[in-house]
């Protein structure tokens, strides 16, 4: 049985498949999620704003206000239990949260579910032990809100130092947090 397609060598074939992973690479980082470039550090201090401040209301009930948290370095992470890079994200947030409580770091998640019977599920099969709080209205939030997750850290003294916008991992988290436990 004879073919009439000539076998062509193989290094022609390395090359075609070296070609696509070299486009394929191009388009990754032309569409790639934001978070991909969040690897840089903090805003300096000096050109930090005031992060403004907000009230809302955990998941019993309780108000929680960011004004308060003056003195510790605060991570607000904006979250839904259907978001999939929100699912990836959390393991991380809640080893951070169980490593620096003792160490002057609040780590909040404010849930942008629609079914709140949702959350609390999501709550027990990821064991998170920090507040989540629930936005009065979730419309306002759209215009910070780009996408989800995104997350907010701030200073000490309640200035923004940070805005990630999808899923960051854990050791990114981490770096900035520390370099803000750092600071005097």
């Amino acid at each position: 049985m004879s073919t009439n397609r000539e076998k062509r060598p193989k290094w022609d074939f390395v090359k075609d498949v070296a070609g696509v992973l070299v486009v394929i690479g191009a388009l990754f980082l032309a569409f790639a999620p934001e978070s991909v470039w969040q690897s840089g550090s903090v805003t300096p201090a000096g050109e930090r704003k005031a992060g403004g401040s907000f009230t809302m209301t955990n998941l019993d009930g309780n108000l929680w206000k960011l004004d308060q948290q003056r003195g510790k370095v605060v991570l607000v992470n904006y979250w839904a239990t259907w978001c999939p890079p929100c699912r990836v994200e959390t393991p991380g947030l809640v080893r951070l949260a169980n490593e620096y409580q003792s160490r002057g770091v609040e780590i909040v998640g404010v849930s942008l579910d629609e079914d709140a019977g949702a959350i609390r599920p999501f709550i027990d099969d990821y064991k998170i032990p920090y507040p989540i709080l629930l936005p009065a209205d979730k419309s306002n939030l759209s215009l910070m809100i780009e996408a989800l997750p995104t997350t907010l850290l701030y200073d000490r003294q309640g200035r923004l130092a940070k805005r990630y916008t999808g899923a960051v991992s854990e050791s990114i988290f981490r770096a900035d947090v520390e370099s803000l436990l750092k600071e005097q």
